[in-house]
């Protein structure tokens, strides 16, 4: 393993950057950042990173300042003579525009892929994207890795007696229905139909929730409006329980309420996006550090990644 190796942070995960660093036995890199009156920012490494391989930790949730963050520090990186610059990205931010669903919008996917090519990262390390072709727009190693390893042990140790897994929507089926296949449990589905961005019109299942301890698995869980609604509609169907997987907690707009007020019994998320200081006892976070840290690692070893935590061989 080469000796020259240093972990950085941006402002959006410190505390998960922390625990990545620790669990690979490193201290994490200093970086400052400089603020003008006007809002304008420089980030500066404040060590020699010459002939370094640089992992810089940074999800790019809202405000769009994390992803300049990134960018900036991969630029500074490159200036500054790295000899490796990847980006460890928990939450890839802009997921969701990965196509045009309509007549004149952006691929926003798209265009923050050319953006972190062209500022010159070498890889990008990123969990559960919202679609998986977004992969096809680097040019560059992607390693795309699953939050399952994390939550199938977890639902394991629940060893829930009438365990089904559910998907919030049809987007999702393919999602749950790996989970399904591995567990041996039975598929439910909601079909959903929206009156516009965060707003469903109706809802129904498809499957039979009766009885059932139900686990609902999505990547990104926004205003948590769809999973209290279908909770909801699952306990009304007769369903023993349920619960939520989500691997990343964007938890905007009434998200918090909307979790404590729905008859989810616990909603389990990573730590890709830091939980707000928002007291909610419903809500369970599993950290993805020491994952991290392996990848890192075996990155450094060019080893596999593939084998290792591609979704039907982890699980």
């Amino acid at each position: 393993m080469s000796s020259k190796v240093s972990i950085f942070s941006g402002n959006s995960n410190q505390d998960l950057a922390l625990r990545i660093a620790k669990s690979f036995g490193s201290e994490l890199g200093k970086v400052t950042f400089s603020r003008f009156a006007d809002g304008e920012f420089q980030p500066c490494f404040e060590q020699t990173i010459r002939g370094h391989e640089i992992f810089i930790v940074q999800s790019t949730f809202t405000p769009t300042d994390n992803l300049m963050e990134l960018l900036m520090m991969i630029d500074a990186a490159r200036r500054a003579s790295a000899r490796k610059v990847i980006a460890i990205i928990p939450y890839f931010g802009f997921a969701r525009q990965d196509r045009k669903d309509k007549p004149r919008v952006p691929i926003g996917a798209k265009l923050i892929a050319n953006l972190l090519t062209a500022a010159g990262v070498d890889r990008i390390v990123a969990m559960d994207m919202h679609a998986d072709q977004i992969q096809g727009f680097f040019d560059i190693p992607f390693d795309h890795l699953y939050a399952s390893i994390i939550f199938v042990p977890y639902l394991k140790k629940l060893n829930l007696p009438n365990l089904v897994m559910a998907s919030p929507d049809t987007g999702g089926a393919k999602r749950a229905a790996a989970y399904a296949k591995f567990l041996n449990t039975d598929l439910v589905i909601c079909f959903k139909q929206r009156s516009g961005a965060n707003k469903i019109e109706s809802m129904t299942v498809i499957g039979d929730v009766r009885g059932k301890d139900v686990v609902l698995v999505d990547d990104i869980i926004d205003t948590a409006g769809t999973i209290r609604k279908a909770a909801d509609l699952m306990m009304a169907q007769g369903a023993n329980s349920v619960r939520a997987l989500a691997t990343h907690a964007v938890l905007s707009g009434n998200a918090y309420k909307n979790i404590s007020d729905s008859s989810l019994i616990e909603l389990i998320v990573t730590d890709t996006i830091p939980l707000k200081n928002i007291q909610c006892d419903k809500i369970r976070q599993l950290s993805t550090a020491d994952l991290f840290a392996d990848v890192i690692h075996r990155i450094l070893e060019n080893q596999s990644i593939s084998e290792h935590f591609e979704f039907t061989t982890i699980l």
